[in-house]
């Protein structure tokens, strides 16, 4: 079966089909349903939040958002009372929850979700047809606001009160008003569980990173932000989620306690590797790998594995990673654990600027001059970043850009860490920003 969830998660087509066939059976057979599927998944790529967008907050999150509250929907008297009528609520609250075009960050941004719902006219016509009122499809998708704590809570119950304040079904009814509040409260959780319940590990440790990656968080974050968040679901909203977790088959109700599991086991062991660092039990090595250890195909093998743990944005080159690390124009130095020959748990990598196809928005001055080294972006094992282990290994791929002769080197950084580069007085330059993950392309001068 974790095959087949496998093979469903990777293809916004094969999902939608799934969607189609199980929102029948709950009696949302409408033709309006199906068009208002494919009209999500249509203004979705059309806004570049396909598959291949960058961030968490995609089309496959959209649609396993939707699959996975079909799911929960099929075993309601495990969740709540919930009216037949309302499933068509539900559905399309998970199918627009995260619509946001005007994306200043990927973490969608409700008022913008709930604006752009308001102004569609195909929309309006498609919930018409539906009979359905957008003031409680507002309110489901203002409840799933995360955190649920502070302001933003407070500003979500402010406008959740006025979509019930104009909605003929909960406008007189505080039973109404507290039944609707408990589906959005369902959906929240929903939200949060459902692209974990649908894969292994590899694919929650890939969510975690396009999520650090969207939320310009710095890799020595992500398990420690996983955990907490894995920790929040599980005893702060422990009735919902365990009510959730129940009505999944057990397969998916494994592989969501598997992730946790996994999360939780990686965390104690970045914690040793810390404590030892702190103790000085551990010795990080940078070094210069002589080509004859690069040709070695089991050493080849083991940079690659490195690799696949970087973000998939960060994935620079991939098809000819092999090719690379045996070109000799190729810059290439490791961090090694205890001595200069003990395990490689990292690599800096980089050539001539020339080599590399770059996102088509940089347009860099010195392209085709010669005088420009890319460094790729560094990868670590997980555990060993915050150690300045990465920055012992640009120092050195610096030093040996220099002795070659090139004049600039140019790689991508986070916004932040470029502009402290550029404040310590470093000679670095922004060449082009980018928005909303603020991942920048910058030069240095050697």
């Amino acid at each position: 079966m974790n095959h087949i969830l496998m093979q469903l998660f990777a293809n916004p087509q094969t999902l939608r089909n799934e969607i189609l066939n199980i929102s029948a059976t709950c009696g949302l057979d409408s033709q309006c349903f199906g068009k208002m599927l494919d009209y999500t998944i249509r203004l979705f790529e059309t806004q570049g939040l396909g598959k291949e967008y960058y961030g968490y907050h995609n089309i496959t999150h959209e649609l396993e958002v939707t699959y996975i509250t079909l799911i929960v929907l099929k075993w309601k008297n495990i969740v709540s009372e919930i009216k037949d009528d309302d499933f068509k609520y539900l559905f399309a609250a998970a199918l627009f929850h995260d619509f946001d075009p005007q994306k200043s960050v990927d973490k969608p941004h409700e008022d913008n979700v709930v604006k752009f719902l308001t102004q569609d006219q195909n929309l309006a016509q498609l919930f018409k047809d539906a009979n359905l009122d957008i003031n409680i499809i507002m309110a489901l998708i203002l409840r799933t606001t995360y955190p649920w704590a502070g302001k933003l809570r407070e500003h979500a119950e402010e406008q959740i009160a006025k979509c019930f304040d104009c909605s003929s079904i909960t406008k007189d009814s505080k039973e109404m008003r507290d039944y609707y509040m408990r589906l959005g409260w369902l959906l929240s959780v929903v939200d949060r569980i459902s692209g974990y319940a649908l894969g292994d590990f590899t694919k929650a440790m890939d969510m975690a990173k396009k999520n650090a990656h969207a939320l310009a968080w710095h890799p020595s974050l992500i398990v420690k932000r996983s955990v907490g968040y894995f920790e929040d679901l599980l005893n702060n909203e422990a009735e919902m989620c365990e009510a959730v977790l129940h009505a999944l088959p057990k397969d998916m109700r494994k592989n969501f306690m598997d992730t946790v599991t996994g999360f939780l086991n990686l965390r104690q062991q970045e914690i040793r590797i810390q404590s030892d660092y702190l103790y000085e039990n551990l010795r990080l090595i940078p070094k210069i790998e002589p080509m004859r250890t690069r040709l070695d195909k089991e050493f080849q093998s083991s940079l690659f594995d490195i690799f696949n743990e970087l973000p998939t944005p960060l994935q620079i080159n991939r098809e000819n990673f092999f090719k690379s690390v045996e070109d000799p124009k190729i810059i290439l130095n490791t961090l090694r654990v205890g001595s200069s020959d003990g395990p490689v748990i990292g690599f800096a990598k980089g050539g001539p600027l020339e080599n590399y196809t770059l996102r088509p928005e940089i347009i860099d001055q010195n392209y085709g001059k010669h005088n420009t080294i890319f460094l790729e972006p560094i990868a670590l094992k997980m555990g060993y970043w915050g150690m300045r282990g990465g920055s012992e290994m640009r120092h050195l791929f610096t030093m040996q850009a220099h002795s070659m002769k090139y004049q600039y080197l140019t790689s991508f950084a986070l916004r932040d860490v470029v502009q402290k580069r550029i404040d310590s007085h470093e000679k670095a330059e922004f060449v082009t920003k980018f928005d909303p993950e603020r991942w920048d392309y910058y030069r240095i001068e050697l």
